[in-house]
């Protein structure tokens, strides 16, 4: 069997640096699921977000942070497509989600990490990475004025709300979302958040090489208290001996916060969650790096213009 290539998805099928091979197969998991129903708002989505990461949104600069880059949007959007197919698919008696609901799920998870693109007239930010703490909330205000832009306006303020499933501002039981529906829609964006990350074949050295210089923008890597500076993460060595930790931090997550649904993932492989057995992979890796028995050597995809 062909060795994934570090560019493509957990299936070693869909190249997640072209925007184009993942749109492709999204619509067509979409058309599976829905004949004969346009799907003009994703077409939408996906022309707005490559006009907002490469700077050609109003308002908005090109997106600068290298590890919440184009790439980890594709893997994410991908991943949260195929948990609600695999819901769709498996729910038996629980009510659909219908089309609406998933452009809706499509159009969250593409837009999850716009929170971390620079403003116009953010002039003295590094990068965007200085916006880690408050990028979904920033995230969500965009989308508050995006939806309805878009034809979705009846989901303008559940739709930004939804946004809080992928980060730590909010935590899952306070996030104002009662409708079931609607609930499980985030259940299954924070979980794709978490499972498409870890599984990306480059993790590890992204987290290296990508995430720890945006944790120092961010001004994580060193926490500042009245009695001194602490440090957090030391190097990105220091981060990718973290993983461990992360991912089991990871799992009580997915189980307890967002319900299980990343199981959906298995419901559309045919029996099997290859996010997390690619996931898990990497953790194991970090182990064997950590204790000086291995080295990271996969070349990180460069960042590809959108």
């Amino acid at each position: 069997m062909q060795v994934r290539r570090n560019d493509f998805d957990v299936t070693n099928r869909i190249q997640t640096t072209d925007r184009e091979s993942v749109e492709r197969e999204i619509n067509r998991l979409f058309r599976l699921l829905y004949p004969g129903v346009a799907h003009a708002f994703m077409e939408q989505a996906f022309a707005d977000f490559a006009a907002l990461y490469r700077g050609d949104y109003p308002g908005y600069q090109a997106s600068d942070t290298g590890f919440h880059d184009v790439q980890n949007a594709m893997e994410v959007t991908l991943a949260m497509a195929r948990l609600m197919d695999g819901y769709e698919r498996s729910r038996r008696d629980s009510p659909p989600l219908g089309a609406r609901l998933f452009q809706l799920g499509v159009l969250l998870a593409l837009f999850h990490d716009a929170g971390y693109v620079k403003k116009t007239n953010d002039a003295t930010v590094p990068s965007g990475a200085f916006y880690t703490a408050s990028h979904v909330s920033r995230g969500a205000q965009f989308l508050s004025e995006y939806l309805p832009r878009i034809g979705l306006a009846e989901f303008q303020d559940s739709g930004a709300e939804l946004l809080h499933f992928t980060g730590n501002e909010k935590e899952v039981a306070d996030i104002a979302i009662n409708n079931p529906l609607l609930r499980l829609v985030g259940n299954l964006l924070g979980s794709a958040e978490i499972m498409a990350q870890m599984a990306d074949r480059c993790y590890l050295e992204k987290c290296r090489d990508r995430l720890y210089p945006e944790f120092v923008d961010a001004g994580i890597a060193v926490k500042h208290t009245a009695s001194g500076d602490e440090v957090i993460y030391k190097s990105g060595e220091d981060l990718v001996q973290h993983t461990p930790a992360f991912f089991e931090a990871a799992v009580n997550r997915l189980e307890d916060d967002l319900g299980g649904v990343y199981n959906y993932a298995a419901s559309h492989f045919g029996g099997y969650n290859l996010y997390i057995h690619a996931a898990t992979r990497n953790v194991h890796f970090a182990q064997e790096v950590s204790s000086g028995k291995l080295q990271l050597r996969r070349t990180i995809p460069r960042l590809m213009p959108v």
